[in-house]
């Protein structure tokens, strides 16, 4: 994965992985039914037009051109879509602090425990986005919608709540946000004693 990510844009290039994102996932934000895939090397969304029924977990290979979307790397698939291979893997999150969200971890799932620094921001047929801060900086997170409904019970992060996030690294322009896929994506801590 990481050398198809390093590869310049619209060169094209055949990955293998296995899927950390369902297709569709991200419909509301992306205008598309992509997925996400990785490897031990990284990892990468994949942009489709039309919806695939791929479970996380299943390994995929992929043919597509490489390009940058709004400064995210995306592989752009051509006609004949994903072809799923006989492997199947628990895809785990990456824990990792606020800090290092950035390129080094664009495309991977990770996970960041911290507490909810500001306010909720609606985001009108696209998401809702809010802020955790962990103590080494404060990362966004970006939940997309599903029909008319966040993706995670968005009433639980207040602010002050601690929390726990797993989702997928995007870049959006200059911002990196955590992205999580659905409902079992966040874990609200019991109190200490």
């Amino acid at each position: 994965m990481a050398e198809a990510r390093a590869l310049p844009a619209n060169e094209y290039t055949q990955i293998e992985g296995f899927v950390s994102v369902p297709s569709g996932t991200y419909f509301s934000a992306t205008g598309d039914f992509g997925f996400a895939i990785q490897d031990d090397t990284g990892g990468i969304y994949v942009s489709l037009l039309d919806p695939v029924n791929i479970l996380i977990g299943s390994q995929v290979r992929v043919i597509g051109q490489v390009t940058q979307v709004s400064k995210q790397t995306v592989l752009v698939t051509n006609a004949t879509g994903p072809q799923v291979l006989g492997g199947v893997k628990e895809v785990m999150p990456k824990d990792v602090t606020a800090g290092d969200v950035g390129e080094s971890t664009e495309g991977q799932l990770v996970r960041v425990k911290g507490k909810v620094s500001k306010d909720l921001v609606q985001e009108q047929f696209v998401g809702v986005r809010a802020s955790v801060d962990d103590g080494s900086g404060e990362i966004q997170i970006f939940v997309c919608l599903q029909g008319d409904k966040p993706l995670i019970d968005t009433t639980k992060l207040t602010v002050g709540a601690e929390v726990e996030i797993t989702g997928l690294v995007q870049q959006y322009f200059e911002r990196y946000e955590i992205a999580p896929r659905g409902a079992v994506d966040l874990v609200i801590p019991a109190p200490s004693p």
